[in-house]
């Protein structure tokens, strides 16, 4: 195969995975904090990193993508 389409299929893999994820956690914290929302501080905290690690793993998928493209 290509090494131009084994770089796509892997940066665009690698971006849709933690988005739908990204999604999904948003999603629950939205639903968590409109059941208690004294719990505010803490669910945001953990959101926060949770998004962080999230958008690391995109990040890590580009810098792959590039690797094969490249090397």
């Amino acid at each position: 195969m290509d090494k131009n389409l084994i770089a796509g299929l892997t940066i665009v893999l690698g971006a849709m995975v933690p988005a739908a994820m990204i999604g999904r956690f948003s999603t629950e914290a939205m639903r968590s904090l409109g059941r208690n929302p004294e719990s505010g501080p803490m669910i945001s905290a953990n959101l926060i990193l949770c998004l962080a690690l999230t958008e690391a793993i995109a990040i890590y998928a580009l810098v792959v993508a590039l690797a094969i493209k490249f090397v």
